[in-house]
């Protein structure tokens, strides 16, 4: 089953994605897009944006990064994924908290419509 879901209201969108990085390979974490192996620098070069940019994304609440042993900040892929629209939409000229607002719906959204599409195909396998 995904583990993407949609956020309750005020809540990230990552953080009730939870890998357990216990016991994974080198191997599961280069497939895992939840795996935190982005520092905040390499993320904001990634990305072309600041590092302020992205503590503003955790303000919002769109991302919630993982903490390294060290206490700093640690993105996944699906995490510069969220960051990527959110300076799509910023860069259109839409305020920070609003971008995040927007992506956060997107999810929703998406969510909703796969979850709908499961029900249909289960009610049609049952028909």
């Amino acid at each position: 089953m995904d583990q993407r879901r949609s956020a309750p209201e005020g809540d990230t969108l990552t953080q009730g994605r939870t890998t357990d990085t216990a016991g994974l390979t080198a191997e599961d974490r280069l497939e895992d897009e939840d795996y935190p192996a982005y520092s905040m620098g390499a993320a904001a070069e990634m990305l072309g944006v600041t590092a302020t940019f992205l503590r503003a994304l955790g303000a919002a609440r769109l991302i919630e990064p993982k903490r390294s042993s060290g206490g700093h900040r640690r993105y996944s892929r699906y995490q510069l994924r969220l960051a990527a629209r959110a300076r799509e939409l910023v860069d259109q000229g839409t305020p920070v908290e609003a971008a995040c607002r927007i992506i956060i719906l997107e999810d929703q959204l998406a969510e909703a419509l796969r979850i709908n599409a499961e029900y249909e195909r289960e009610r049609a396998a049952g028909d």
